[in-house]
């Protein structure tokens, strides 16, 4: 139903009434969200009943991404968008006297990712839906995010991000459908009549897992899939309260207290071992009650046989976290299916398909074998089962391969190696970026590569253009729309139309303009948040990412330090102002990432509060990132600091979301940097630093000391010398930690190697900012390029080379 803005107000008016009982003049912001919100849901709702009932109508092979997280930031613009509202309801709110951008910000972001990872769900749920492709996300329904990060005194402390405290409109809760998961207890096998066995389960714990549905709205294509999220809860029998005897009651509400452990936090602490043990129970219940739940539907949609399975639905997960999803399967067809061994693994097999993010060893989970066996006894059968017949069939089948059983069996060490399993029982692994998946097959899973050469392929990331362009920033979205029509939307590979926009004066006005406003707006967020302002004709200069090592803050920062020095030494100095903006999180557990944040905070304290120095150089930090605060960085960001230690980073989206806004990227060949660089040609980016190739040899053969190029180098001597010294700190506050890391520990990710190029490549860009046509040209020839990075293009080579998925037709 199109709604107008006449029809829009008046059924915001029924409920302001009927929900919140209250007018329109009495209303408050957040009366008037959930009134929007309603409506929204309201206009959804028949979509989901008729897409859900389309799909089963024609038996759609569908796809289900299993992830640990879904980083979908706030809803009810993208909601607004999707259905064709924004404009309708930002219009009539502006009518009553409303600020939109108030109301909508009375959403909190759904506490369910974390990072990249995360935040590369939500945009691949956004464009298989907007695609019309039959797919639904399958997570957890968390209580509390990571966590609320505040800065004191220059450090992080963490709250708990409970995001959950209002009603959170888009979910629907289905106890109907609530599933049934078992921990622990004893697993006792018997002879079936034809020899076969079967497996009886006694003193198991057990969990409810509650789905909550969130719909996924393609855009204006009357689509909307399924994010499904569940919850952990007690089984309906064990809630009564035990209150006959005092002692059962608080042994009812420990219980209680563990069972809603499993859906509490996202990452809980891992450094116990109760917190690692949580983190396993996290993983399997989620991908028990996610593939108990796929078996349910199959058997509903096609047939009461699920012999067939495998070419109905396809499973991919993401990243390590589910690959439990293997045994799991296993165990269902088994066990509650009556499938021999060879078929449910023949079935298993076709099913799943494993996506890599990570080339970190420690980021590739691994399990003790007495955690597993403890609180998951049936599935570690089964991993034993797979471990054992995957390396005898290398031993007869593939003899060449027999020298490589003990780097490549499934558990090894003790330890249930996670990434190993995946691979075994899934039929791709894919990486996530050319080189991601090119360092994937010659080092970092070269045994597996060996053997498995043809389930290896690439699938470089993408991110949805309709929530990173078209919603965040409308004045370049409408710039666009003028020049070359609007069917980018849909089709984001016509922005590359704009390079003939790339000589154009007057649109490289409006760009410049764009970019101006977008500044100013940024500036104001700014100074309401921290006090201070910064100068708007200076460029600014973009880092925000989770705070690691790798992805190398500090590099950024000692470079803050060396033009602060240049500043000082030379206070006539002919340079273009620059403020630096970070925002990041680091672990809670990660020491050396929290003296980064630390560090940065210390540096803006003196930088930002130099007179000498005034408005050309400050530093900023934002705190508590997240989806909604990256909205507004990304639009006003010019320089784009995608420099991690080459090889390091997987894929990168933040790259990608900066460019598609204008913004140049200053990085190294890393990650979806090379493709960039492929696309815009190398005078349209900025890059420095060591090869991957560089790296590796570093690693593999030495022949770099941390130490010799600080005794060449006087900058970096200067730098390291005054963290050493405590000019960055206080007698309390030392940076010592950091320079014993870089002198001591080798620096292990090349920052002192890099730096030069790195300061090289900063002089370059400042050249080319001096020239604001040059400046304007490079960042058209960006935004008409980041159509190849379109998270629809992502979703396309899975759906066809993985998924073996088709749009579904209109019904």
């Amino acid at each position: 139903m199109v709604l107008t803005t006449q029809s829009f107000e008046e059924q915001l008016t029924e409920k302001l009434r009927s929900l919140r009982g209250t007018g329109v003049e009495e209303a408050s912001e957040k009366d008037m969200y959930y009134a929007v919100a309603s409506i929204v849901q309201e206009q959804l709702s028949a979509s989901w009943q008729d897409t859900r009932k389309h799909y089963d109508k024609r038996e759609e092979r569908q796809m289900y991404y299993i992830s640990m997280e879904f980083l979908i930031g706030r809803l009810m613009e993208n909601n607004l968008q999707n259905c064709g509202l924004l404009d309708t309801c930002t219009t009539t709110l502006k009518k009553l006297g409303f600020e939109p951008e108030l109301v909508y910000g009375q959403e909190h972001d759904a506490g369910l990712g974390n990072g990249g990872l995360g935040r590369l769900a939500a945009c691949f749920l956004d464009s298989v839906a907007s695609l019309r492709y039959a797919g639904h996300g399958s997570g957890i329904r968390y209580r509390y995010g990571l966590f609320e990060q505040r800065i004191i005194h220059g450090n992080q402390v963490e709250l708990p991000d409970y995001w959950l405290k209002e009603e959170y409109p888009w979910e629907t809760r289905r106890a109907d459908e609530s599933l049934t998961i078992h921990f622990g207890g004893q697993v006792i096998p018997h002879k079936r009549s034809d020899g076969s066995l079967e497996f009886s389960y006694y003193d198991t714990d057990e969990v409810q897992a509650v789905p909550y549905d969130v719909p996924v709205a393609g855009y204006q294509n009357d689509v909307v899939n399924t994010l499904r999220l569940w919850s952990a809860e007690l089984a309906p029998e064990n809630t009564d309260i035990l209150a006959d005897a005092e002692g059962k009651y608080y042994h009812h509400l420990d219980h209680m207290h563990s069972v809603e452990q499993i859906s509490g936090f996202l990452y809980p602490d891992d450094s116990s071992y109760e917190g690692k043990e949580l983190r396993l129970k996290q993983q399997y219940f989620l991908v028990s009650a996610t593939i108990q739940n796929i078996i349910r539907d199959h058997k509903t949609r096609c047939t009461k046989s699920l012999k067939n399975m495998h070419e109905k639905t396809v499973i991919q997960i993401n990243d390590t976290h589910p690959s439990l999803a293997v045994p799991e399967l296993m165990r269902l067809l088994m066990d509650e299916e009556g499938f021999s061994w060879d078929d449910a693994w023949n079935i298993t097999t076709k099913t799943i398909a494993y996506t890599n993010h990570t080339t970190l060893s420690e980021a590739l989970e691994k399990w003790p074998v007495s955690m597993m066996e403890n609180l998951l006894p049936r599935i570690f059968m089964i991993i034993n089962e797979i471990n054992e017949r995957f390396c005898l069939g290398i031993y007869y089948d593939k003899p060449a391969f027999r020298d490589l059983i003990p780097r490549v069996a499934v558990i090894a060490d003790d330890q249930v190696h996670m990434a190993r399993l995946a691979i075994v029982g899934s039929f791709s692994i894919n990486g996530v970026a050319k080189l991601h998946t090119e360092i994937l097959k010659r080092s970092e899973m070269n045994d597996f590569y060996r053997i498995f050469p043809e389930k290896f392929n690439n699938k470089t990331n993408g991110i949805t253009h309709r929530r990173w362009l078209l919603q965040v920033n409308p004045g370049l979205s409408s710039l666009i729309t003028d020049a070359i029509g609007r069917g980018w939307v849909e089709q984001p590979s016509k922005l590359s139309t704009l390079v003939r926009y790339s000589n154009d004066s007057p649109f490289l006005d409006k760009i410049a303009d764009v970019k101006k406003e977008n500044k100013k707006a940024l500036a104001d967020l700014i100074r309401k948040r921290t006090g201070i302002t910064v100068n708007e004709n200076s460029i600014f200069d973009v880092q925000i990412k989770r705070l690691h090592e790798y992805k190398r803050q500090l590099m950024n920062i000692f470079h803050v330090i060396y033009l602060y020095n240049e500043l000082k030494d030379n206070p006539m100095m002919d340079m273009t102002p620059r403020t630096f903006i970070f925002a990041a999180k680091a672990a809670p557990g990660y020491y050396m990432a929290k003296e980064i944040i630390k560090l940065i905070h210390h540096v803006a304290s003196i930088v930002n509060n130099d007179a000498a120095v005034g408005d050309r150089l400050k530093v900023i930090f934002l705190e508590n990132y997240n989806v909604s605060l990256a909205e507004k960085i990304i639009p006003a960001a010019e320089l784009s600091e995608q420099i991690s230690t080459a090889s390091k980073e997987a894929s990168g989206t933040g790259n990608m979301k900066m460019m598609m806004n204008g913004a140049l990227t200053i990085g190294t060949m890393d990650g979806a940097n090379i493709e960039i660089n492929d696309f815009v040609g190398r005078d349209n980016i900025f890059i420095f630093g060591l090869s991957s190739e560089q790296v590796h040899d570093y690693y593999a053969n030495g022949g770099y000391n941390a130490k010799d190029m600080y005794h060449a180098d006087d900058r970096i001597r200067r730098i390291l010398d005054q963290l050493y010294g405590g000019e960055f700190g206080s007698q309390e506050i030392e940076f010592k930690d950091i320079f014993y890391n870089i002198m001591y520990n080798n620096d292990p990710y090349f920052v002192l190697k890099d730096f030069d190029s790195y300061i090289d490549a900063h002089e370059l860009a400042e050249s080319r900012y001096r020239n604001h046509r040059q400046w304007q040209q490079m960042s058209t020839i960006n935004i008409a390029h980041s159509g190849k990075f379109s998270s629809d293009r992502t979703i396309h080579e899975y759906a066809s080379e993985i998924w073996r998925l088709s749009p579904v037709p209109k019904a």
